[in-house]
């Protein structure tokens, strides 16, 4: 009984300890990986179909943000040309249109999202510069679907 509490109860212990401690690890926040399309996005072609445009007020989302993941698994870059919308499929390309001086830009949509009552889109930083709304904090916009996207999450390499 004495070997067991010297030797056999201290390695039980430790082991257990270690065992605790690496499945409480997370997964690496980060990937140096690019993001693998497993399929081809559908085009939203104007003959066959019309073109879906959505017209409502847009916001920015940048610093507080900066480098926690999107929802399509992403690293999210306050400076990159990505926008969050609470519906459209993931991975969505669109041209917004800021109504108020009608500067135009492509982004793609990787993140959900605004949440704030009667806002339709959150721009990057990066978006919402070049889109001139910095100043204001919000625009109207007109958002049109270029290409509807394949809602997929990225995976990040170990």
């Amino acid at each position: 009984m004495r070997l067991v509490h010297k030797y056999i109860l201290p390695i039980i212990i430790s082991l257990s300890g270690v065992i605790l401690v690496l499945n409480c690890s997370s997964s690496p926040r980060y990937t140096t990986g690019s993001r693998n399309r497993s399929k081809p996005v559908k085009k939203v072609n104007s003959t066959t179909k019309s073109k879906k445009i959505l017209k409502g007020i847009s916001s920015y989302y940048g610093e507080d943000f900066h480098g926690k993941l999107t929802a399509n698994g992403e690293v999210y870059d306050m400076y990159g040309l990505t926008a969050a919308h609470k519906t459209l499929p993931l991975n969505t390309i669109v041209r917004v249109t800021n109504l108020e001086n009608e500067k135009s830009l492509i982004l793609r949509i990787n993140d959900r999202g605004p949440y704030v009552k009667g806002r339709m889109l959150d721009c990057s930083y990066g978006a919402a510069l070049k889109l001139g709304f910095i100043g204001n904090g919000t625009t109207k916009v007109k958002v049109e679907v270029i290409e509807l996207g394949d809602d997929k999450y990225m995976k990040h390499k170990e």
